[in-house]
C-alpha cells in the first residue's frame, strides 16, 4: 500500500502519508486494524541501535521522538528501502535524497506516517481505532554507542560517515 501511496506523491513524505490514509480508509475496518498491527510490528522491528545511529548522522541528531519520526519517513520510502535500511542502515547512503542532504542539511522525518492507521480508521468509521490487546515487544537497546564518536561512526556506518562526518565539499 505504501508503494501505491508513493505513486503520484512526488516523493514528499507528508504527501505519501496523506495518500496512505486515503487508500487505507477505502478498505474494510478489519483491514485497517490489521494494518495498524503490522505497522506496530514494523516500527518495533526497526527500533535498532545502528539505524538510530544512521538517523543521528543523517539528521544531525535524533532524540527518541526524532528517531520515531525518522522511521515514519523511512516507511514513506517503500518496503524495499525500509527493509534494507533495517538490515543494513548504511545502505541509506545510496539514496539520492540522503546524499543531497549531506550538502543541504535537509532532515528526514514524517510524524504523520505514524498516525496513518488511526486517521484512516477515523475517516472510514467515524470512530477511534480499537486499542491493541497484545503489545508488540520492543527490542532492548543495550548496544548503544556514542553517535558523536566520529571513529565509531566510521567503523559502524562507513558510507554514511563519509557523507555526514566529513561532508563532501560543495
Amino acid at each position: 500500500m505504501i508503494d501505491q501511496a508513493r505513486a503520484g506523491a512526488g516523493g514528499e513524505a507528508d504527501a505519501v502519508a496523506a495518500r496512505a490514509v486515503a487508500l487505507l480508509a477505502e478498505r474494510d475496518p478489519e483491514e485497517i486494524v490489521g494494518y495498524a498491527h503490522h505497522q506496530r510490528r514494523v516500527i518495533a522491528a526497526s527500533y535498532r541501535v545502528d539505524l538510530w545511529g544512521a538517523a543521528y548522522l543523517i539528521n544531525g541528531g535524533a532524540s527518541d521522538d526524532g528517531f520515531e519520526y525518522f522511521r515514519g519517513w523511512l516507511m514513506t520510502q517503500g518496503r524495499a528501502v525500509f527493509a534494507r535500511a533495517v538490515g543494513e542502515p548504511d545502505s541509506l547512503a545510496e539514496l539520492p535524497g540522503v546524499r543531497a542532504a549531506a550538502l543541504s542539511g535537509e532532515e528526514f522525518e514524517c510524524e504523520r506516517m505514524l498516525s496513518v492507521p488511526w486517521e484512516a480508521y477515523r475517516k472510514a468509521t467515524a470512530a477511534e481505532l480499537p486499542a491493541e490487546r497484545d503489545p508488540v515487544p520492543v527490542p532492548d537497546l543495550n548496544d548503544f554507542w556514542d553517535f558523536d564518536d566520529e571513529e565509531e561512526a566510521r567503523r559502524r556506518l562507513p558510507r554514511l560517515a563519509a557523507l555526514f562526518v566529513e561532508p563532501p565539499a560543495e
